[in-house]
């Protein structure tokens, strides 16, 4: 199994290039705001823990997270691997994932990384806001929120994948098409 982490600041283009990522290399994508609503949709035990603890205005632990994530990685059938979209997003998830793969004889084959400059960030975010009437990328303040959060939480797994040679970066500035065909150039070696 190949197990493919796509990591990159928001806006970078995650969301827009996993699915012909997903297609082409036949894996099952995994976004933890998908799982979690797929979980409390088919009231599973983890289901109906995450959704108290939603309905209560906590963040759901990593634990249920990652039990989630655990528990997709042993139903999928007839795929070639996964593709992880928002989980690891700091250096303790990682360390998490990398036991629960460790379990199995398996490890984080790749983690490819979209890089855009925190100005390009601002331009499509609120692009998104626009085109999609979301509201919660809409003020100047959530968006720099958004980037200084990433910066300080998420951005420190560059160096924790950097030190276990899984790291690569993938210039996201280019258009869609682009993007894509330094995304497959890459994820080919593998």
């Amino acid at each position: 199994m190949k197990y493919f982490i796509l990591f990159g600041p928001p806006g970078a283009g995650k969301g827009t290039q996993a699915s012909a990522m997903v297609e082409k290399y036949n894996l099952r994508h995994i976004s933890t705001g998908e799982l979690l609503r797929k979980e409390i949709a088919a009231g599973s035990e983890l289901g109906l823990k995450a959704k108290a603890l939603i309905d209560a205005g906590a963040l759901v632990p990593d634990e249920i997270v990652e039990g989630m994530i655990e528990s997709e990685f042993k139903s999928a059938k007839d795929v070639a691997g996964f593709l992880l979209d928002g989980f690891p997003r700091n250096t303790a998830q990682a360390e998490d994932l990398d036991a629960i793969l460790a379990k199995s004889g398996e490890e984080v084959t790749a983690v490819v990384s979209l890089m855009i400059p925190d100005e390009m960030i601002k331009e499509r975010i609120r692009h998104r806001a626009a085109i999609e009437g979301r509201a919660d990328d809409a003020s100047e303040e959530t968006i720099n929120n958004r980037i200084a959060t990433y910066h300080g939480k998420t951005e420190p797994l560059i160096g924790y994948y950097k030190n276990a040679v899984k790291y690569h970066e993938v210039d996201g500035t280019g258009t869609i098409d682009d993007v894509r065909e330094k995304i497959f150039s890459l994820m080919d070696r593998f």
